[in-house]
């Protein structure tokens, strides 16, 4: 996979696709960690005198133009941590577009506005979508994928654009390739898995997987009910994936023939409602009470993932273990993300949630060896999956 470094840029419109779909409060950006994360690669271009062209999807506004998901606010903030004015195209491929890129100067950049306000970027017919890259991929005379967080999409911006342009990968997509590497092919071990999130069907895939792989799997958040309820446990009203209890059965007996030790929780804090003001204890998890649901691993459990944690050389975590968002149910997210910086380990945080818990919770990010952009491109690429924004740029 070659890299921006095999590149020729100066003078030259370049397109770089990054990830900015921040979280948005209004206009206001809650979560800039996604366009800080892109800086590296659009610096470097713009040191070399590349005329950047930065194209990004926010959100799912499903093929309309649609206000609320504009990059305005994308654009302005990129400009504050760049320090220069970023221009910014009110379309993608039209005028605005055309217009604006071809007034940049060596070192200048440019937003253009929102991809997936184009029914092209997302569309499974294969002349469609090929027509919006047509267009996109005129804009620019060379590609940068650096949107790690939309590599498993087929998407035009993703898969079809960089199969029209001399390409390579950006900082941040060849950061992340190498991460994951160390997860599958070069793992240093113990290595243990710790995964959490709503539901474990988002899940499946990587368990299947990691079940030959990891020395070690813990398992919190929502998730955990289906486990709990597979040992024929009361798990009361909380999150149950019925469907997958088999699923989960055979798992554990794998696991136990294949000497990958599985880690559940021994408490959990179990409420009355989904609210942060609603009753809540700390009760056994095999005795959840019948009329209650839970929302966060119990103390005893972030003791007992902590001591698993102790002492491993490699730990991946995606998912929460609770309701972080909640401050009665943070404490078990808290307790992980404290475990993976006390363990010495090489430490991964798996993007999405994960990612988002680490900075809402007040971590020093740069205590974690690598906090990924991609969620769902991490679980992915630890399926074995081929992920096609990857396989456009291994071309």
């Amino acid at each position: 996979m070659r890299t921006i470094d095999d590149l020729d840029v100066r003078g030259r419109r370049v397109l770089v696709r990054a990830d900015l779909n921040v979280p948005l409060d209004g206009d206001r950006i809650t979560d800039d960690g996604r366009i800080r994360a892109s800086l590296p690669t659009i610096e470097a271009l713009r040191e070399r005198g590349a005329r950047v062209i930065v194209c990004a999807h926010l959100g799912r506004p499903k093929g309309e133009v649609k206000t609320e998901f504009s990059l305005a606010p994308v654009a302005r903030r990129l400009g504050e941590l760049l320090g220069t004015d970023v221009a910014f195209a009110s379309d993608v491929v039209g005028a605005s577009a055309a217009e604006t890129t071809a007034g940049l100067a060596d070192g200048q950049v440019a937003l253009l506005e929102n991809l997936r306000f184009e029914p092209g970027e997302t569309s499974k017919d294969d002349a469609e979508r090929g027509a919006f890259a047509d267009r996109l991929a005129a804009l620019a005379e060379l590609y940068v994928g650096d949107g790690f967080g939309a590599v498993h999409r087929r998407h035009a911006s993703v898969y079809d654009v960089p199969r029209r342009l001399p390409h390579a990968a950006g900082k941040l997509i060849a950061a992340e390739v190498d991460v994951l590497r160390r997860l599958t092919e070069d793992v240093r071990r113990p290595y243990a898995v710790v995964l959490g999130g709503s539901k474990v069907s988002d899940k499946l895939g990587v368990i299947d997987n990691l079940l030959g792989k990891a020395d070690r799997i813990l398992i919190g958040g929502g998730m955990v009910f289906t486990f709990l309820k597979a040992q024929g446990h009361e798990v009361g009203k909380s999150l149950l994936e019925e469907d997958q209890l088999d699923t989960v059965t055979e798992y554990l007996a794998r696991a136990e023939k294949a000497g990958v030790e599985f880690v559940l929780p021994v408490d959990i804090v179990a409420a009355t409602a989904f609210a942060a003001d609603a009753e809540h204890d700390v009760v056994p998890a095999d005795a959840i009470p019948a009329d209650r649901l839970g929302l966060d691993i119990g103390p005893a459990s972030g003791r007992l993932f902590a001591e698993r944690l102790a002492g491993t050389a490699t730990i991946f975590w995606n998912g929460p273990m609770g309701v972080f968002e909640m401050e009665p149910y943070a404490h078990g997210t808290r307790a992980v993300a404290q475990a993976l910086i006390d363990s010495g380990a090489f430490t991964v945080v798996g993007g999405g949630d994960s990612a988002a818990a680490v900075r809402t919770l007040g971590f020093d990010e740069s205590a974690f060896s690598h906090i990924s952009t991609g969620g769902g491109a991490s679980l992915e690429y630890l399926e074995g999956k081929t992920l096609p924004g990857l396989s456009a740029l291994e071309d």
